[in-house]
């Protein structure tokens, strides 16, 4: 799909306005590190507090957790990523880089690799004769498991009893967790267990900006439910899932629902779908993955840990094993879609021009800007800006003319700019600008408030 504005243009302006700065800058970064800014940290406290209040506090179903980063060991053995939490990785013996196999092969071929072992991978490198993008040669090391969880100790002795790992998801610490919500929660099934928190994966090949990371933050929710009722709740999910995302204002054109095929399910799967994004660096990427996991995840941790982690009907009587839907989703990549897809320029008459964020206001880092037309005004513009921080968050700017403001303010998504000017002192009124129209209205300064409390309804 085309794109008007190329990825290297967004991801300047996110770096020079504040969102995103690179990690370590001064000690010359880190590979792929990335911090997130002023305007960066309101975006992503936004979104976390927006899905937060979606998918549980406003639920009938869910509740919430926030789970350790590092468990025990015997966690990891259960789940499988211990011993199959790997990528295969080659290295181009010309120029010595390195690579994701099924990457190489998908860029290469456009053929899927997934699931596919790393002989399988070599003899489809052979096969098609795949080249190094970097040096154009065809000649690689065989490929080569790489597990992505980082290692560390716990204690004063590093050895292998002290072993433990930074968790690469934070969906284990909900299923470990299961028995103890489903007592005190008091809750029934169907019910779900909701959690935001970071998780690391020593990626072979991180890149396109923070769209693949070492260090990221998941919004996870495991939602459990009778066995055979699982399908119905998967289409529920993702259809919610979807809902969340079209609501935040992205270009429905960019938008996709993509059902894994057959092959590409794990073997314990009853459906798995993306919502994929047409990113300017790619086609499509996925942003959200809600998967049917059948009750593979809680079997698992039962049988390693010797506890029951079933549930008895306290209608029926009836003990099972629930099944569990799983809606996933990076704090990182939504952040990504949301400025990718809001990032526009727009003509000012002949001769100006605007850089400007249409983001929904709701997750804007900045809701209101605050400019008095006079510094002779500063006094009733800050009683006005100190009233509204109280509720929302809002800049103060006095520096500048009044187009100048408007103009910093489009650049980084703030919804209104609210003018106090010289008349305002009389009739206690302010002029509201809308950023997406530019146009202007007069306002009374007690209806403010409330104005810009319905534009972030969601």
């Amino acid at each position: 799909m085309d794109n008007k504005y190329s990825f290297e243009e967004i991801v300047s302006h996110l770096k020079t306005s504040g969102f995103v700065y690179q990690g370590s800058e001064i000690y010359g970064g880190l590979s792929n590190s990335w911090d997130f800014g002023i305007l960066g940290s309101f975006l992503k406290k936004n979104i976390k507090d927006l899905w937060w209040k979606k998918f549980i506090e406003t639920s009938p179903y869910n509740v919430g957790i926030d789970s350790a980063l590092l468990m025990n060991t015997k966690t990891w053995e259960a789940s499988g990523h211990l011993k199959g939490f790997a990528d295969s990785m080659v290295d181009c013996k010309e120029c010595k880089s390195r690579f994701r196999a099924d990457q190489l092969i998908e860029q290469a071929t456009g053929l899927s690799a997934e699931g596919k072992t790393s002989e399988e991978m070599d003899k489809m490198i052979e096969d098609n004769n795949v080249v190094c993008p970097n040096c154009g040669k065809h000649n690689f090391t065989n490929a080569r498991p790489f597990n992505l969880m980082f290692k560390t100790y716990i204690g004063t002795l590093e050895d292998a009893k002290s072993v433990v790992y930074l968790r690469p998801e934070t969906a284990q610490g909900i299923f470990v967790n299961f028995a103890n919500v489903a007592r005190t929660s008091r809750k029934k099934l169907p019910f779900g267990i909701g959690q935001i928190g970071k998780s690391f994966r020593n990626e072979i090949t991180p890149g396109n900006f923070i769209f693949r990371v070492r260090e990221f933050e998941q919004m996870e929710l495991e939602f459990f439910c009778k066995p055979g009722t699982d399908l119905d709740w998967y289409k529920y999910w993702v259809d919610y899932c979807y809902d969340f995302v079209k609501k935040l204002g992205i270009n429905e054109e960019k938008l996709r629902i993509r059902p894994h095929s057959k092959e590409e399910l794990a073997f314990y799967s009853k459906g798995t779908s993306d919502i994929e994004y047409a990113f300017p660096f790619t086609d499509w990427g996925e942003v959200w993955g809600i998967a049917d996991r059948t009750d593979y995840d809680l079997k698992k941790h039962s049988d390693y840990s010797g506890k029951e982690l079933s549930y008895l009907d306290p209608e029926t009587n009836e003990k099972y094993i629930p099944y569990c839907v799983e809606p996933s989703v990076g704090v990182e990549r939504l952040f990504l879609m949301i400025c990718c897809d809001a990032y526009d320029k727009e003509k000012i008459g002949d001769n100006d021009e605007r850089i400007v964020m249409h983001m929904h206001p709701a997750v804007a880092p900045v809701k209101a800007c605050i400019c008095p037309l006079s510094k002779k005004l500063s006094e009733p513009a800050t009683a006005l800006f100190n009233d509204l921080c109280k509720k929302f968050h809002c800049e103060y700017d006095e520096a500048g003319s009044i187009g100048k403001r408007y103009r910093r303010n489009d650049a980084i998504g703030t919804p209104f700019c609210i003018t106090y000017d010289f008349d305002s002192l009389e009739d206690q009124c302010v002029t509201l600008r809308d950023r997406d129209t530019m146009e202007q209205k007069r306002l009374p300064i007690s209806e403010v408030k409330d104005y810009i409390k319905k534009a972030l309804e969601f």
